[in-house]
């Protein structure tokens, strides 16, 4: 008893040294996204991860321990489906009669690391059917399409064009507040835009979009076609022009960009390249005709030219 009691008192003091560090990623939000606690037993210390959040998130943990082991190996990473909470792993001192301690550093993103991304799923182009937008910057494209947007696709777009969701899913993130851009890096986290979690736990990035234009909000479910945003110039940007990439996460700071093809009205079936102009197709299959059908039939139906 004296020494649960003891090593009670150590852990309240080591908990005080935990750090919690979340990457610049547009995925990530600063604070809001896990809950991290513990629960001390005769078995040792446990870690428990809460996602406060209805995304998948990602979450990788490392430890710095002294006289303490972990049914773990670190850095650890484990992936959280949305408002769950789940025992991630536990310490024990190796030494009761000696002083153990711990510290640790954590990241976490909205994402999947068990994603298995459906490589047979075809995207819709993700404007109206019938209009037309020349790919401006494909995959590996120079200017920024490199590292974590190796395969994002950008269309040169004028502002206010009505985005159309390139596959449906459950919206995780939907941010319209900014209306600053320049081609520097330092305007990445003005850039509005909406994240959509996928069925296969992929998410969709739609970015650089108009201020005040989204047109869904964080838990709506949408299908493919469906009109989602305006698209605008915010961030780090050249020009108006609509950003799209297919995500998953590798840990808690590093994200997977996943190549995809799309369907086109008069390409086919195609993985898009720079220079290019491509027709939308008309959406395949049943479409859910919610509450926003109308709102988004008009809106489309004045995009076309």
């Amino acid at each position: 008893m004296k020494s649960s009691v003891s090593s009670r008192g150590l852990f309240l003091a080591a908990l005080l040294l935990g750090v919690t560090s979340l990457n610049a990623f547009a995925v990530s939000e600063s604070g809001s996204m896990l809950k991290v606690f513990t629960c001390a037993d005769d078995e040792g210390i446990h870690f428990y991860v809460q996602n406060l959040t209805l995304a998948n998130v990602t979450a990788s943990f490392e430890m710095n321990m002294t006289n303490m082991q972990a049914n773990a190996n670190f850095p650890y990473t484990t992936t959280v489906a949305g408002n769950q909470t789940v025992e991630a792993f536990n310490l024990t001192p190796v030494d009761t009669n000696q002083v153990w301690t711990y510290t640790f550093v954590r990241t976490s993103s909205f994402g999947s690391a068990d994603a298995t991304p459906d490589d047979a799923f075809v995207y819709s182009l993700p404007y109206a059917p019938g209009s037309s937008f020349k790919v401006s910057q494909g995959y590996h494209g120079k200017f920024s399409h490199s590292g974590p947007d190796d395969y994002a696709i950008d269309w040169r777009m004028p502002v206010g064009t009505p985005v159309c969701a390139a596959r449906g899913g459950l919206v995780v993130k939907s941010k319209d507040d900014d209306e600053r851009s320049g081609s520097d890096r330092k305007y990445e986290k003005s850039a509005n835009c909406i994240l959509i979690q996928h069925a296969d736990g992929t998410i969709g990035i739609y970015g650089h979009l108009k201020k005040g234009g989204n047109q869904v909000k964080v838990g709506d479910q949408v299908k493919t076609g469906d009109v989602i945003a305006l698209s605008g110039n915010t961030g780090f940007s050249n020009g108006p022009h609509l950003h799209f990439s297919v995500f998953k996460m590798l840990d808690g700071k590093t994200r997977l960009s996943v190549p995809v093809k799309f369907r086109s009205a008069d390409h086919g079936v195609v993985t898009l390249a720079q220079g290019i102009h491509y027709t939308a197709a008309p959406v395949e299959g049943q479409r859910d005709e919610g509450p926003n059908f109308a709102s988004n039939l008009k809106m489309i139906l004045s995009a076309l030219p």
